[in-house]
């Protein structure tokens, strides 16, 4: 994993809307104040730079000011209560939000220091580099093959058959599938079990070779075993891309992500190493969470 930036700007003064957005290390007992994280959210080599960002549906403000750093091939957990904004803001990253006629963001959201919400940004391209596996498994109603072929066709990342083949049969292997399917390509998706439908989606999704991969409880639908070869896979694939993980497991959030960010009332109350968090958390909420007395 990257070396995390561990320098948090001290100075109450400093506004939310520059370079260094306001953090403390000593909140108040209970206390959550917008725009103010507690911990290390920010990064020294960020994939995504992402402040002062809020979510409107309608006149609902879902999420209120928050503004963090995704560092590159690290997994980040995000967790919180249900209806905390933690999934909004997941679908912020690759602007899955749009189709809600209803939702606003505003704010400043880069990828590699461009803005994903640029008027003249590509949608499609942006989520080509920014894959989405989806809480529970939704694999098209074609064979195992067409499912993970499908991306890298539509994208042109093959001209020739050959090359698809190359491309389906990696992405399996990255998966974690392809001894179990190899001799079946051709069946059709929805006949496997849950657990494979969701490793085949996470085939699908680094198909088309993205660099961040977002994943919104992936594995809640799944059995304790299914749910454990997930686990195992998010840690292979950390190894070459950034992931993003939504849980509401603090379990699965502690054994895969290096960072965890706590979400409250649509506040990005505390980010910091999985292993302090969970441990020793700066802030009275996070830990009230983790240790069961709400949520």
């Amino acid at each position: 994993m990257n070396t995390l930036n561990t320098t948090i700007a001290q100075d109450t003064s400093v506004k939310a809307d520059t370079d260094a957005p306001r953090a403390e290390s000593k909140p108040l007992a209970g206390k959550v104040e917008e725009g103010v994280t507690v911990g290390t959210p920010f990064a020294d080599d960020a994939k995504f730079k992402l402040r002062n960002v809020d979510v409107f549906y309608g006149d609902n403000r879902a999420i209120k000011d928050i503004s963090l750093d995704i560092a590159r091939n690290e997994v980040i957990a995000f967790i919180g209560p249900s209806g905390c904004g933690k999934s909004t803001f997941l679908r912020c990253l690759n602007r899955m939000n749009d189709s809600i006629d209803s939702c606003r963001v505003t704010g400043s959201l880069q990828l590699d220091d461009v803005d994903i919400y640029d008027p003249k940004r590509d949608v499609v391209e942006l989520r080509a580099r920014v894959g989405m596996v989806f809480q529970k498994p939704n694999p098209f109603p074609k064979s195992i093959y067409e499912n993970v072929a499908y991306g890298p066709r539509i994208h042109g990342l093959a001209n020739r058959k050959a090359e698809l083949d190359e491309i389906v049969e990696n992405s399996l292997r990255k998966a974690g599938l392809w001894d179990e399917v190899k001799d079946r390509l051709d069946a059709t998706a929805t006949g496997m079990s849950g657990g494979q439908q969701q490793r085949l989606c996470i085939a699908r999704a680094i198909a088309v070779s993205p660099e961040v991969v977002l994943m919104d409880e992936p594995c809640s639908a799944l059995d304790p075993i299914a749910t454990a070869k997930v686990e195992e896979l998010i840690a292979e694939l950390s190894e070459s891309y950034t992931i993003v993980i939504v849980t509401h497991s603090m379990q699965q959030a502690a054994r895969v992500s290096h960072r965890t960010a706590y979400f409250h009332l649509g506040n990005l109350v505390e980010v910091n190493e999985t292993s302090k968090v969970f441990t020793s958390p700066d802030h009275e909420l996070t830990e009230s969470y983790i240790t069961g007395r709400f949520g």
